[in-house]
């Protein structure tokens, strides 16, 4: 059976992005950087609702993220990807895919009938449409040390009560905490 990863950095207070899609309070310190390459290459499939998907599509092909993050842009763009979207017609990023339906049912039936591995990047309506259906199976949340006035909660809308247990934790130099959980 496939599995559903979220992989999503965070502000203390909850937010997952800023003001006008900011996520420029993110700290990309050393160890964050190679835990990023070490799972840029995981084999997973990443999964993107449209804003977050045209955002990673216009940074991550570009020669600017070759020269600063190279593995993890090779990652990235040699990743299978499905974008969640009723409005976006085509996909311009290499190796995508649309999914445009009743995409629970859809990925309902990729975990079913699959044993793909697949990470929800950003993304967060996509995260919190999953997680009330049940069909995250880790939860990993790169909390930064730092607040900011306003933003998109990470869970933002969530009708039902989501219980999580803590399965293991990272500290990093730069005081950003890697936290895991599975549902309980």
């Amino acid at each position: 059976m496939g599995k559903i990863n979220v992989f999503n950095f965070i502000t203390l207070n909850g937010f997952y992005k800023g003001p006008n899609e900011d996520i420029s309070w993110h700290r990309h310190g050393g160890e964050e950087n190679q835990y990023s390459e070490e799972n840029a290459n995981s084999g997973s499939t990443l999964l993107f609702g449209r804003i977050t998907y045209e955002m990673m599509a216009s940074f991550w092909p570009s020669p600017q993220a070759m020269r600063e993050f190279r593995k993890v842009a090779e990652g990235m763009n040699d990743s299978p990807k499905i974008v969640f979207s009723k409005t976006l017609k085509k996909a311009a990023w290499q190796n995508t895919r649309i999914l445009s339906r009743d995409i629970v049912k859809e990925i309902k039936k990729i975990k079913e009938e699959s044993d793909i591995q697949m990470t929800i990047l950003g993304s967060g309506s996509i995260v919190t449409l999953f997680a009330e259906n049940g069909l995250i199976d880790d939860y990993q949340f790169m909390v930064d040390p730092v607040a900011i006035g306003n933003g998109t909660p990470v869970f933002n809308g969530m009708k039902n009560k989501l219980d999580l247990k803590l399965v293991d934790s990272q500290t990093f130099k730069s005081g950003v905490i890697l936290l895991n959980y599975k549902p309980i």
